[in-house]
């Protein structure tokens, strides 16, 4: 099984980098809900929806749902 709570760490530098999302702050895995936290500067936040996801398809579904 792949550590999600890992891919979001290694996911939010890159993130951070783009120009749509430089203002994201975190990335946090919530394993109860499959369901990852975005935080962003404003204190805005946004929940993807990754149950049942791959790796791949986890960083697909988190951009798709954040951005």
């Amino acid at each position: 099984m792949e550590d999600k709570s890992k891919i979001c760490d290694l996911l939010l530098p890159a993130l951070q980098a783009t120009r749509n999302l430089y203002d994201l702050e975190d990335l946090e895995y919530i394993p109860e809900q499959e369901a990852v936290l975005a935080t962003f500067a404003s204190g805005a936040t946004k929940k993807a929806n990754v149950s049942m996801d791959s790796g791949t398809a986890m960083i697909r579904d988190i951009i798709a749902q954040i951005v």
